[in-house]
């Protein structure tokens, strides 16, 4: 009879240590986000950050789902209105923060990390294939902030304030983000 109340044993059950490595790697790149949005160049209509650079290499280094649980914590955090976004108050940003016309671009960010860290992480990692991925990425990014803008500002609006005035730099996040991914494989294929 105990047997049968027995846990199967064909099952690998996670060891503790390494669910607190997943924690804190997960608490890690919700910090890293955070200081992203907060190193800022002053722009309008919104500040330039770091965030791109973040999101996207994150997932390239980690894959889909571990950057996707940072970015998920990162989102929590500004849900609950603690001062981890871009331009939000020090305090009380929430979810109302989070529902005004950048709230596209934040969900955009949980999905690229999602699609690109799988991409990365499953497929070839030369540089074209990487700065691909990273670009598509910027793509979701994009599309998922200007469909939420335009409730705001219509679709041409959309384009103009929230896509026009960035995209030149986050290319170049991008490519850095291709770039940290890259110079990380390495460095794993190398051993450290």
């Amino acid at each position: 009879m105990t047997e049968l109340l027995a846990a199967p044993t064909d099952q690998p059950r996670p060891s503790l240590a390494r669910a607190a490595r997943t924690i804190g790697l997960v608490v890690g790149g919700s910090l890293v986000l955070a200081a992203s949005a907060r190193i800022q160049l002053p722009f309008w209509p919104v500040p330039m950050t770091l965030q791109v650079l973040a999101c996207l290499g994150l997932a390239g280094i980690f894959g889909g789902r571990l950057a996707a649980g940072m970015v998920g914590l990162y989102l929590l955090e500004g849900a609950l209105g603690l001062p981890v976004l871009a331009n939000a108050p020090v305090r009380g940003a929430g979810l109302a923060y989070m529902a005004g016309p950048t709230g596209g671009y934040l969900m955009g960010f949980l999905v690229a990390a999602l699609v690109v860290g799988g991409w990365v992480r499953s497929g070839v990692l030369s540089p074209l294939p990487v700065v691909l991925k990273m670009l598509a990425g910027l793509a979701i990014i994009y599309g998922l902030g200007v469909l939420w803008l335009a409730q705001f500002t219509g679709f041409p609006g959309a384009v103009t304030s929230g896509v026009l005035p960035f995209v030149a730099g986050d290319i170049v996040k991008a490519l850095l983000a291709a770039c940290l991914v890259l110079a990380v494989q390495r460095l794993r294929r190398a051993g450290w």
